[in-house]
């Protein structure tokens, strides 16, 4: 690598680091020591490619996007998190509410498999359309949307509680009213 190159690499490490973090943290299921691991994987993959890559955070986002479902295809058993104590639940409409919410989140998300989490991050995190998550996880549009679906029942299922803890609850949503409506000339 020659030293424009390596500085170039350098930049978009400092710049972009923190972002692709994130992603890989949501990937991982809260994991920051795992998340770390798998960023630092795919920045090291890339930095071998660098000078024939022409969008660096999307080809970087697909290496996270792939090695996370190379490990959730292994047979490997999840470590557990242990916890000294159990955190209080409880819900306030202080600013605590917003990291309750995220803390909550964080959790559900956790207890999803890797392929299940995967889905989600890329569809909602990464807002990415279905067509595009079938392709970089290898599958049909059809896995995606009964994955996303199967996905979503089951972070209800396991915290029924971010319905009370987000700010548009459940009562609050509007109704949707699809009966016909009379329209004159």
């Amino acid at each position: 690598m020659d030293a424009e190159v390596q500085e170039d690499f350098r930049e978009f490490v400092a710049n972009r680091s923190s972002a692709l973090l994130k992603t890989a943290v949501l990937l991982s299921g809260g994991d920051r020591h795992a998340a770390e691991d798998l960023l630092q994987n795919a920045l090291i993959k890339a930095a071998g490619r660098w000078h024939r890559i022409d969008e660096p955070e999307a080809y970087v986002r697909q290496i996270l996007y792939r090695q996370q479902v190379s490990r959730w295809r292994l047979k490997w058993p999840r470590r557990e998190l242990s916890v000294p104590e159990l955190p209080e639940t409880g819900s306030g409409t202080d600013a605590s509410s917003a990291a309750e919410l995220r803390l909550v989140m964080r959790a559900a998300l956790a207890r999803l498999t890797a392929r299940q989490r995967t889905v989600l991050v890329l569809r909602y995190f990464e807002d990415l359309p279905e067509a595009d998550v079938a392709r970089l996880l290898g599958c049909s549009v059809g896995t995606v949307r009964s994955t996303t679906h199967r996905s979503l029942a089951r972070l209800r299922d396991l915290a029924p509680e971010l319905a009370a803890l987000g700010p548009a609850g459940a009562e609050q949503q509007p109704s949707r009213d699809f009966s016909p409506v009379e329209v004159r000339p």
